[in-house]
């Protein structure tokens, strides 16, 4: 690869996760710090004030390591991250395409752009008691703000498609027709099962599964569920101790 293009990669990360300004986190009961950590950042267990993803500098390596062996290794199909807060990943998504000069694949960016959906009686037990929409007063992000931060690194355009909506009602009709890497950052139960269900059949073999919160107890049920049903067996690779990653075989 270029080594202009790769310099631009290491500092999309940067900028991304910001590192680089170093935003004050905003306290959350599993990473209490007020004052900005390097290495929580790096790992992506805090939530930063102000940085587009939260996921870390560790995660991004992951995701920029999978699309770029799907490119490589010629692997069909799009990419889609399947909860995507500020949008921070699907920009790197599409940020990995313009460095490459890839202009045939496109990034879709599905969320509710409302936070977490508000559980019922109907609600997976699990979902129920994480009770996640406590938190949308941080976690939702509209769409118009999600497109703007697109905008701002000069990456919106007719490569990044939108899906919003619960992942119930979009990703069963979703115009998608393959999928060369599907990350996952659901949360619930219920939203991992349904983009499993849902996209998984359109993976290309090959193709690469990214869970971000397999660390979250009711997502790993999830993965094994859908997993143990559907026959998969591909090997879960660990990325930092909180994601996981597998490629599909066949």
């Amino acid at each position: 690869m270029d080594p202009t293009a790769q310099l631009y990669l290491d500092l999309m990360k940067k900028v991304l996760a910001n590192t680089i300004y170093e935003d004050a986190p905003v306290p959350a009961s599993w990473a209490p710090a007020h004052e900005y950590d390097e290495l929580n950042r790096r790992l992506g267990v805090d939530w930063p004030s102000v940085a587009h993803t939260m996921i870390g500098i560790r995660r991004l390596e992951n995701v920029e390591h999978c699309v770029k062996t799907a490119l490589a290794d010629g692997v069909p199909g799009d990419f889609i991250e399947t909860g995507v807060w500020r949008g921070g990943t699907c920009i790197f998504m599409r940020a990995v395409l313009k460095a490459h000069g890839v202009t045939d694949r496109r990034v879709w960016v599905a969320d509710s752009f409302e936070g977490m959906p508000a559980a019922d009686a109907s609600t997976h037990a699990g979902d129920r008691e994480l009770a996640s929409d406590r938190y949308n007063d941080f976690m939702a992000t509209d769409l118009p703000t999600v497109r703007r931060n697109f905008e701002r690194y000069d990456l919106l355009d007719d490569q990044v498609q939108f899906l919003p909506g619960w992942f119930r009602d979009t990703l069963p009709t979703a115009p998608v027709d393959r999928l060369a890497v599907l990350r996952l950052d659901s949360d619930l139960y219920e939203s991992t099962m349904d983009t499993l269900v849902h996209l998984y059949p359109k993976l290309s073999p090959g193709g690469f599964v990214i869970v971000d919160d397999y660390h979250i107890p009711v997502c790993a049920e999830a993965v094994h569920d859908w997993r143990a049903k559907f026959g998969v067996t591909d090997p879960i690779q660990d990325i930092d101790g909180l994601g996981v990653f597998w490629r599909r075989e066949a």
